[in-house]
């Protein structure tokens, strides 16, 4: 069971049961999600058995899911093709969990350089979680997205999306980074939504670079429903809403499907 929730149960039978997932989805009015996961075996428990999980639930309705794999770190960009031959769409780094600078690479201590080298490549966006984690054990001196700036430096073509924006204390980083390379993104998930505009005061100055995301089920998410109703009570122009919501997804990841009848 997963401690601290009321939906455990059901959250349990959606890991296995992506015609459980897709309801849930047309229930809240959500087109199509990314199912987001990524190795850290040491704190998390999590090893790689989430990416033949992630990309066989994802399988079942491809155009509606877009799974995100992990890697080792300290392992060979190879991984990169391996996730790719899976099914995998993009990767997802969380150096807090993996306890890891997402620029160790420019000290030899790890092979993330090959790994991004690769990624470039062969096109896979590569998820950044920026901002800090309160898990018990989670290495916060590593969630500082300026870090990310080297990665723009050294690989240009790289798509690097920066989940959270670096909420809670790196707002001003978040946008400086997006301004500054052309192929980040950042990912306004786990942000609660009614202080999107506070927290993030600049958003319609990047809204061709960000991506809408809940982040749920994670905790103090209430649903991809309430959440996305709660952005669209928000004060923003309708086109801006859209490039979230969807016209800045299509471009990085293809066209999403039409929702509904």
């Amino acid at each position: 069971m997963i401690k601290g929730r009321d939906d455990s149960a059901e959250l349990e039978r959606m890991m296995n049961d992506p015609e459980l997932v897709l309801r849930t989805m047309d229930a809240a009015g959500i087109a199509r999600i990314g199912v987001i996961n990524y190795v850290s075996p040491t704190l998390m428990g999590f090893t790689e058995r989430v990416n033949p999980w992630v990309a066989e639930l994802a399988r079942h309705a491809p155009e509606r899911m877009i799974p995100f794999g992990g890697v080792d770190p300290e392992a060979a960009g190879d991984q990169v093709d391996r996730l790719v031959e899976l099914g995998v769409r993009a990767i997802k780094l969380h150096p807090p969990h993996q306890e890891v600078a997402a620029n160790a690479y420019r000290e030899g201590s790890t092979r993330l350089d090959e790994i991004y080298a690769r990624a470039e490549e062969l096109g896979v966006p590569i998820m950044v979680h920026t901002g800090t984690s309160v898990f018990p054990g989670a290495r916060n001196v590593y969630a500082d997205p300026i870090v990310l700036d080297d990665v723009g430096v050294d690989f240009p073509e790289l798509h690097v999306i920066m989940a959270h924006l670096g909420r809670p204390l790196w707002a001003d980083t978040s946008f400086f980074l997006l301004r500054r390379h052309p192929n980040f993104w950042g990912d306004v998930s786990g942000i609660p939504p009614k202080g999107l505009i506070q927290y993030f005061p600049r958003l319609v100055d990047v809204a061709d670079k960000l991506l809408w995301g809940t982040d749920w089920p994670g905790p103090m998410v209430p649903g991809m429903k309430k959440n996305l109703d709660t952005f669209l009570a928000l004060d923003l122009p309708k086109d801006v809403q859209v490039k979230l919501l969807q016209d800045n997804a299509d471009r990085l990841f293809g066209p999403a499907p039409p929702l509904g009848p």
